[in-house]
């Protein structure tokens, strides 16, 4: 499955716009006391295992819009937006990952 940012896709011709298709991934609230927990594991004022999460979470929600693009018929997501969220429940914060795209058929 082609992701791209772009609108168009260099040297295909786009056949068919399938609509528009989304995947989101939400990160507990425990995964920040783990990481600030873990404030060792910051270098250069960089937190790899912050970094991993946030790696993870971009990959589910890529493949869970990737997985409906693939329903609906589609072979690649274009105008793809990827948006990091905070999300407060009380005492609890959450971090959201939402990408969203434009399913189409290429050739």
């Amino acid at each position: 499955m082609l992701i791209t940012t772009t609108n168009t896709i260099d040297g295909k011709q786009i056949t068919s716009y399938h609509g528009l298709v989304s995947g989101e991934a939400i990160m507990g609230a425990n995964i920040f006391r783990d990481i600030f927990a873990s404030i060792r594991d910051i270098v250069g004022g960089r937190s790899q295992a912050y970094e991993k999460e946030l790696a993870q979470a971009k990959k589910i929600a890529l493949d869970e819009m990737a997985g409906q693009a693939q329903a609906m018929g589609g072979n690649a997501v274009i105008g793809v937006d990827i948006d990091y969220e905070t999300i407060s429940m009380g005492s609890s914060n959450m971090l959201m990952v939402a990408a969203s795209g434009t399913a189409v058929t290429y050739k």
